[in-house]
């Protein structure tokens, strides 16, 4: 029940604030993130934010960090309507997953990269 509840309040706050929206319109005007993001060098992961695949140069590790320096801002902004940050950040990370295109990276609930395919990503059972 408890959990239930978690997982209202997070979904009420989300809507609420948008966050889902704001932090991945932000990026896409990077032209760097557009292009990693289509050469499968970073995906989306359940936790919320942005990751490496594989190996990065230090300009793609600097790009991560900042878009996800972003994300954590507004998921703490997000939180204080009722929920924790980290619940903020695992249901946009539901989201954000679920927003992937076919060629785009994301990462399975097992922490393996998955390539999104036509069919929808494999994601949390706890993902509404």
């Amino acid at each position: 029940m408890k959990t239930v509840r978690s997982i209202v309040v997070i979904a009420a706050a989300l809507a609420a604030a948008q966050v889902v929206t704001v932090a991945p319109a932000l990026a896409q005007r990077d032209p760097a993130y557009q292009a990693a993001r289509s050469a499968g060098q970073i995906g989306e992961q359940p936790d919320g934010y942005l990751g490496v695949v594989g190996a990065a140069s230090p300009e793609l590790r600097a790009l991560v960090n900042n878009i996800n320096i972003q994300r954590k801002a507004k998921y703490t902004q997000t939180a204080a309507a009722g929920a924790t940050v980290e619940q903020m950040a695992f249901t946009s990370g539901c989201r954000l997953i679920a927003a992937t295109v076919p060629g785009e990276k994301y990462k399975t609930p097992a922490g393996i990269w998955a390539t999104r395919t036509a069919a929808p990503p494999e994601r949390d059972s706890r993902c509404v």
